[in-house]
């Protein structure tokens, strides 16, 4: 018996890295997969090509596993309902959704065109938005829960030289996902976000990644147990939870807010010295 028996599951961006690990170990604890894949280059470029899906599909039948494809781009509403149409149309129902697919078009902002910017929003957060939407209409009016994984980043939840454009998209599901939860809690929809670091085509050209031994221990299966538990009923009390998985570390990133200090005189209005006198307690 498997954790996720007679589970539905959607993965985007499954047709190598992180997205194939996650289809694959989704489905090893036997959830039927939708392996969704544009088939494009990593910076979205290119003419897609139905071989990447298709081969993840192939993985999981050969080892005795339900999978089918889907090649729409995520970054369109349109887009997004043909994702939860094909998994409808494959296995009838949906349970599971991993929000994954992504691309890189990194530049310092001062060099940054208006281009880069639009593109890597539009598959990151937009994308996130236009296959969640649908999918969590049918979660809710099936009326049977479900779970919501988002990916986020580092880049996005603490910052990276050089990824303004990514790092807004990243930060932009955090909160997208955070309100979700909310919304989510009275139909029984569990979210979550994942700040995963690996070694996929995306990541392999910068420096970290560059040794064999980093390679091997950033290797992106470390990832995917995480999504496994927390698409299963083992995390059935959780929600909103954000983690930072990658290299055999799993770890909850939270933002939190400082106790601060609270000025009762005057109304509670500050001058600028007065914040000066008291930045030391304000940052505490």
């Amino acid at each position: 018996m498997g954790l996720l028996d007679g589970k539905v599951a959607i993965v985007t961006g499954a047709g190598g890295g992180i997205g194939r690990e996650h289809a694959l170990s989704l489905a090893a604890e036997g959830a039927k997969v939708l392996v969704n894949d544009l088939g494009g280059a990593r910076d979205g470029s290119g003419a897609g090509s139905q071989r990447m899906a298709d081969h993840v599909v192939e993985e999981i039948r050969a080892k005795g596993g339900e999978a089918a494809p889907n090649y729409d781009s995520v970054a369109t509403i349109a887009g997004g309902r043909g994702v939860l149409k094909s998994a409808l149309a494959a296995f009838g129902k949906v349970d599971i959704l991993v929000n994954n697919a992504g691309i890189l078009r990194d530049k310092t902002l001062s060099k940054m065109e208006e281009e880069q910017w639009d593109l890597v929003n539009a598959v990151h957060l937009k994308g996130t938005f236009c296959v969640t939407q649908p999918t969590f209409n049918h979660m809710r009016e099936r009326g049977e829960g479900g779970v919501i994984i988002n990916t986020s980043s580092t880049s996005g939840l603490e910052g990276n030289f050089g990824q303004c454009n990514y790092g807004a998209a990243k930060a932009g599901i955090w909160g997208f996902s955070r309100c979700l939860a909310l919304e989510g809690k009275k139909n029984n929809i569990r979210v979550f976000v994942l700040a995963p670091v690996a070694h996929t085509r995306l990541t392999e050209d910068l420096p970290f990644f560059q040794t064999e031994e980093t390679k091997a221990r950033m290797d992106p299966k470390l990832v995917s147990p995480l999504v496994v538990f927390l698409a299963s009923d083992l995390a059935k009390e959780l929600t909103g939870r954000t983690f930072f998985v990658g290299g055999g570390t799993i770890a909850e990133m939270k933002m939190v807010r400082g106790e601060g200090v609270t000025k009762k005189e005057n109304g509670g209005l500050w001058t600028p010295q007065e914040i000066a006198q008291n930045i030391t307690k304000i940052l505490t």
